[in-house]
């Protein structure tokens, strides 16, 4: 497996937080949400004490700017599931610290932008949506996961929750996917 990092990265703050080369190809997508509206290399920083025991691969600040903190190469400890973070590209997005925890028009547009060069350089040729977790790893129906069906938690938040099917069709339309 050969792996690349983003070129949209602007700021770039390593994590230890992590278990060092993946076991898997990289074949799916989970976004999360801060809870805070920090810039990306605050984000970035929260990740770098060892006692954290977290981390993720990318981080955007609620000014669009891409923050890096895990390479790809490297699996991520974020969605409290080890068979999901060696597949999957993690994204922390800053958002509002009170449900539905939105993000800032900023924030959505490199998302977008960052999960479309995730997909672009990694040969993911089509984002899959479904919202069911029984269709967790089969890819070839859905390759989006989040953070709550590992963990009793709410992330990536309601306000992403519910836009995933239009980030699934926003990076499809990029992706050059035809719609059936």
């Amino acid at each position: 497996m050969e792996f690349t990092n983003s070129p949209l990265v602007k700021v770039t703050v390593l994590s230890p937080n992590h278990s060092g080369l993946r076991n898997h190809e990289i074949d799916t997508i989970t976004i999360h949400c801060v809870v805070g509206q920090l810039s990306a290399e605050a984000v970035g920083k929260i990740f770098l004490p060892e006692a954290r025991q977290a981390s993720s691969n990318y981080g955007i600040g609620p000014d669009g700017e891409v923050g890096m903190y895990v390479e790809e190469k490297n699996r991520s400890w974020c969605t409290s599931s080890p068979s999901n973070d060696h597949r999957a590209i993690t994204i922390e997005v800053a958002s509002d610290t009170e449900e539905p925890y939105a993000v800032t028009d900023a924030a959505y547009a490199a998302l977008i932008e960052l999960v479309t060069d995730i997909c672009k350089r990694n040969g993911i040729k089509e984002l899959k949506w479904k919202a069911d977790k029984e269709l967790i790893g089969q890819v070839d129906k859905q390759n989006m996961t989040v953070h709550r069906w590992f963990a009793n938690k709410s992330c990536p938040g309601t306000f992403l929750y519910e836009r995933h099917p239009h980030i699934a069709a926003e990076v499809n339309k990029r992706l050059g996917v035809v719609s059936e």
